[in-house]
């Protein structure tokens, strides 16, 4: 088994899209990546007014253990103002205007803010590595339930249009979700196109909904001043805490501005939030503030009640359409984040499928797609509607906040010179609202709350045991491996039979001998004219320069160590990365080239470092892994497997 050995180990979240543009991009106009970054970036925040008013205002009126509190003009505004202020400090203040100047050479998203802490600290950090795994895992948590619960509350709207719709909701959901995974082997690039002026169009609309009914009662404009919902939150702590459950999901979404920063670049992003996605949030939500308190009974679905009833069904299939960006969105996302995860070696390989000849970032995941199929599947029967899914949703949403909050203070402590003091001042309070969002979800941990900390558990202690047990493994056969220089010193003394051509050892460690080439030379008896020993490494940067791609070495008569890096954003092509090295004078001739690789036959140890079932899991991950001639691109016809047996 060929392993790649990763430089910086590290997760990846949540959230990107990278299906959407080329890595081209920026040779696209500034306005046609804004537009992109509308379609994209916040197709997932921009559903959050379906749900966030009524599931905060729903929580409310509740009450705190059993004390209900009475929808007065106070709560309405009170509750407004809190969903504003979560906009503007969560939003607008920590990733618009902070966390999108944390790029590593351009690209953003969680696994980038994991690189760039190691960099910070200058060594890596395992804990570090295991805030990044719950991040990663906590994202496919997220991942899950978005498309539920976003397909859910868009078609809830048909109750609306007439009661009789309502048996058809989840069978409708059920349906346009399947639908909507079964075509990803198709790729996104053809309905990318429509993402932009799609939700464009839907912002649009948000925005003149709630034109259409502020004017039913001016007094939410007092939403604006913080005092509202501060002074709610210290006169009824109680029902505060339990509403900020739902007024996290105004946020919903938010880790794409960081995420997607590669793809559209920062200031696309910055202008599409402060000229179309803001202002459009924070009028339909003020819409449904003045609706409510004109008409408390619309507290039932304030969202779809502001359409007058000729719109209603269009508005329907428009939210509709909304959601299944979003839900597309996420799903793009966890094909990047689990490439990624799998260069950085969080995760054994896994087959990836190129849906587009042009832009490399539009990826498939045959075994990613359909098991995140069965959760979504799964998650829509089990709870029926959005509101049930909406007390799962907080935890994952906010636990990767924590997890980029907590990275983000080391990085710019260290990194951008700030400083402890500077830093505290300003990411404590931003820490505390993150912390303050997470425990008031945690109380749901009974009423849905464990969904998404089932799937990030199963994820965690997926990639605990990968990382582990390849240490476990790499350290085992370390110690019975012969040292690569004292190997190429004893063929000097005593060279065997060699035949034409090139031989190209894939190693995860340049330090020994290859077992491949130790089976060949104890089987076959012969050495070919030139033996390459070739590392393949991931680097804690998003793409590497062909000029940075390839060292060489040469050890020995006929031996030469030859290292490839590819960063995390880039997929190996070792035929192509060797094709470098012509230019630097090392000639081969790739159909005189044999590929030999290591397949390791792995065994539970009587004695090991892990658990009995560890040792089970972590060799059903081995066996599961694609086959290393396709991750790494080499020619079928030119490879050549030496199994091997080791015990972890």
């Amino acid at each position: 088994m060929a392993e790649q050995h990763a430089v910086a180990p590290g997760h990846a979240d949540s959230a990107v899209p990278e299906a959407t543009l080329p890595e081209g991009h920026h040779k696209a106009s500034f306005w046609t990546l804004t537009l992109g970054a509308i379609g994209v970036v916040y197709g997932d925040i921009g559903t959050s007014p379906l749900y966030a008013m009524r599931e905060t205002v729903m929580a409310a009126t509740e009450g705190h253990h059993g004390v209900p509190v009475d929808l007065t003009r106070e709560l309405v505004i009170s509750i407004l103002s809190l969903l504003l202020w979560a906009l503007i400090l969560t939003v607008s203040v920590k990733y618009v205007v902070l966390l999108l100047r944390a790029d590593n050479k351009g690209e953003g998203g969680s696994l980038t803010l994991v690189a760039l802490t190691q960099l910070a600290l200058g060594r890596r950090s395992l804990p570090v590595l295991m805030m990044g795994m719950a991040g990663a895992a906590l994202f496919y948590g997220d991942a899950a339930i978005t498309p539920a619960i976003s397909v859910l509350s868009a078609l809830e709207g048909l109750k609306l249009v007439a009661p009789s719709f309502e048996s058809y909701v989840l069978p409708g959901a059920l349906a346009i979700l399947i639908g909507l995974f079964a075509v990803q082997s198709r790729g996104t690039g053809k309905v990318a196109t429509f993402f932009g002026p799609l939700t464009l169009l839907w912002f649009i609309t948000m925005a003149g909904l709630g034109l259409l009914h502020i004017a039913d009662d001016w007094e939410v404009f007092l939403a604006f001043n913080p005092y509202y919902g501060v002074s709610f939150l210290v006169t009824h702590p109680g029902t505060a805490f339990a509403i900020l459950g739902s007024v996290c999901l105004a946020v919903t979404g938010a880790e794409a501005l960081y995420a997607d920063l590669g793809h559209f670049g920062r200031k696309p992003i910055r202008m599409a939030w402060g000229t179309v996605v803001f202002p459009a949030l924070a009028l339909n939500y003020l819409g449904q503030g003045a609706l409510v308190l004109s008409n408390p009974e619309t507290i039932a679905n304030p969202f779809f009640l502001l359409a007058p009833p000729w719109l209603l069904l269009p508005l329907v299939i428009l939210a509709t359409l909304a959601t299944i960006v979003a839900s597309q969105a996420v799903i793009t996302g966890a094909f990047s984040l689990t490439r990624q995860a799998v260069q950085l070696g969080l995760l054994p390989r896994l087959e990836v499928r190129f849906t587009s000849e042009t832009h490399q970032g539009q990826i498939y995941l045959p075994r990613v797609n359909w098991l995140l199929l069965a959760a979504v599947v799964t998650l829509v029967v089990l709870f029926g509607s959005s509101s049930n899914l909406a007390s799962a949703y907080g935890i994952a949403v906010f636990g990767t906040m924590v997890v980029t909050t907590l990275l983000a203070c080391v990085v710019m402590s260290r990194s951008w010179g700030w400083g402890p003091v500077k830093t505290g001042l300003v990411m404590i309070p931003l820490l505390l609202i993150d912390l303050t969002f997470l425990s008031s979800n945690l109380v749901k941990l009974l009423d849905g709350g464990y969904v998404p900390l089932l799937i990030a558990g199963t994820f965690f202690v997926v990639m605990f045991t990968w990382v582990k047990g390849t240490r476990i493994l790499f350290e085992k056969t370390r110690k019975v491996d012969v040292p690569f220089v004292e190997l190429v010193q004893m063929l000097e003394k005593s060279p065997p039979h060699r035949v034409k051509g090139t031989a190209v050892f894939l190693t995860s460690d340049p330090d020994t001998a290859p077992a491949a080439l130790l089976h060949n030379l104890k089987h076959n008896k012969v050495l070919h004219e030139k033996n390459v020993i070739l590392t393949v490494n991931s680097a804690d940067i998003p793409r590497v320069e062909d000029e940075d791609r390839v060292s060489i070495e040469h050890v020995g008569d006929s031996f030469w160590r030859i290292r490839l890096s590819y960063g995390y954003m880039e997929t190996p092509n070792i035929p192509r990365g060797l094709a470098i090295l012509r230019k630097q004078g090392f000639k081969f001739d790739i159909m005189a080239t044999s590929f030999f690789l290591s397949r390791r036959s792995i065994r539970p140890a009587s004695q090991s470092g892990m658990p009995l079932w560890q040792d089970k899991l972590f060799i059903s991950l081995a066996k599961s892994a694609s086959d290393a001639t396709d991750f790494f691109q080499i020619p079928t016809g030119r490879v050549v497997e030496v199994g091997t047996q080791v015990t972890v």
